[in-house]
């Protein structure tokens, strides 16, 4: 029976979720494979885009990749968006908006979404973000079953509140906990089953 391995790590901001580019301009771009000495055939399940932080889950395994990208898992996020959200924002983004997807509208599907009234604790992100002198900001979480190229921060967007920081916490039962930015933990395969 074939061995797979799989990891939890908390993706940076600047990174890339990929191992290597072929093309000229990523070239001078961070990839995963610098955080960590990755088994040969190791893949990101489910991207987070170059500005995103947080909970990516990688493994050797192309099936469990499948399995926990289709639209049945949860993954949460906590967004800080620009200006204090209220409850009409967030009741639109639990009903679905409309978002650009490929050229074309797209609706997003009823999800999770609500104003966190702590702030979290996360390891300060490696490019300074906005203080309180440019306007409030507020935490909300969302979470989603569907996973559309840059979905939350065009959610956000949609009702007036873009986002400044995004941070994936969760994925299904696995959480990012306490881990710092840049981490690798290697998960066991009862760790993962979703």
């Amino acid at each position: 029976m074939e061995t797979h391995k799989h990891f939890k790590i908390f993706k940076p901001y600047g990174f890339l979720s990929q191992f290597k580019s072929n093309s000229t301009f990523e070239q001078k771009k961070n990839f995963l494979g610098s955080l960590y000495p990755f088994p040969q055939g190791t893949m990101a399940i489910g991207r987070l885009d170059e500005k995103s932080e947080g909970l990516l889950l990688l493994t050797t395994n192309g099936k469990l990749s499948a399995q926990i990208t289709s639209n049945s898992v949860e993954k949460e996020y906590y967004a800080l968006v620009d200006g204090a959200i209220d409850d009409e924002a967030i009741t639109k983004m639990r009903e679905g908006v409309s978002i650009g997807f490929n050229g074309k509208k797209y609706t997003t599907k009823p999800s999770k979404v609500s104003k966190l009234e702590y702030t979290p604790e996360l390891p300060e992100r490696s490019k300074k973000i906005r203080d309180a002198r440019h306007g409030p900001t507020s935490w909300i979480s969302i979470t989603l079953k569907e996973g559309k190229f840059r979905q939350v921060r065009k959610m956000t967007s949609a009702v007036g509140f873009p986002t400044l920081r995004l941070v994936r916490v969760r994925i299904g039962n696995i959480c990012l906990d306490s881990m710092q930015s840049g981490a690798v933990i290697e998960l066991q395969d009862t760790d993962i089953l979703i």
